[in-house]
């Protein structure tokens, strides 16, 4: 009798450990049903804006010896009033011009079998301007300073554009209506609708070139062109029903 009362204990708690294990699997199965019902998408959006500031920088020099360092500072002197008169000339303002202080540095040049201590005599120059194209034309222009005797080293043209931070929000809400529109066809595929989103997340702003193709992980901001693109892209998770 004892031995027959066991038994049945044993299998009463054989079932309640089997009931409970299928609700457990059922449920575990539920939760990944409910996690595989979701759709990972990204989504872009791109606007073209023109540049709205530019800077241009450059610089001129000397090279002298030490006897002809008194000369190279009056050289240095006469070359920055060509520069300033050339820059005034261009329809630049003295407000918008900067050039920097000589800066000097040595340099080692070996002729005739000896090495010559020598100094190089550096100033640099700098401006900013809302005229692009003012700029764009000053840089095509600054090789008139070398037909003045001027030894002058020109950057490129950098444009920059100032109402990124309100153009990137503006293009959000079109990158994830973009990224709707990927996540609907992938549902469509598996003859599932698109629900609510469950989470959205912004990625980096690529800031091109007008028509470029080239972008960066880590974002990218062209300041080389007028006419620019700047595109925002998103990653958003999508329930599906």
């Amino acid at each position: 009798m004892e031995k027959s009362n066991k038994l049945i204990i044993f299998g009463l708690i054989l079932g309640v450990s089997l009931i409970a294990a299928s609700v457990i699997v059922a449920r575990t199965f539920l939760d990944v049903r409910k996690l595989d019902n979701t759709v990972v998408v990204s989504g872009s959006a791109k606007k073209e804006v023109t540049a709205d500031s530019a800077r241009w920088t450059g610089n001129f020099s000397r090279t002298v010896t030490k006897e002809q360092m008194k000369e190279g500072y009056n050289q240095m002197k006469a070359d920055e009033k060509i520069v300033n008169n050339f820059l005034i000339a261009q329809g630049f303002t003295a407000e918008q011009i900067e050039i920097s202080p000589v800066f000097m540095s040595e340099m080692y040049n070996y002729r005739n079998n000896e090495t010559v201590k020598e100094y190089n005599l550096t100033q640099n120059v700098s401006i900013k301007s809302d005229d692009v194209y003012k700029m764009k034309e000053l840089a095509k222009n600054s090789d008139k300073l070398a037909e003045q005797g001027v030894l002058f080293f020109a950057n490129s043209v950098e444009y920059y554009y100032s109402e990124l931070p309100e153009v990137r929000v503006s293009l959000l809400p079109e990158a994830i209506k973009d990224a709707k529109a990927r996540a609907e066809a992938i549902a469509a595929s598996s003859g599932k609708k698109v629900d609510a989103i469950k989470s959205v997340s912004m990625g980096v702003v690529q800031v091109m070139t007008a028509g470029a193709i080239e972008i960066s992980d880590y974002g990218l901001y062209d300041t080389s062109s007028i006419e620019k693109e700047v595109m925002v892209t998103v990653k958003a998770n999508f329930n599906l029903k």
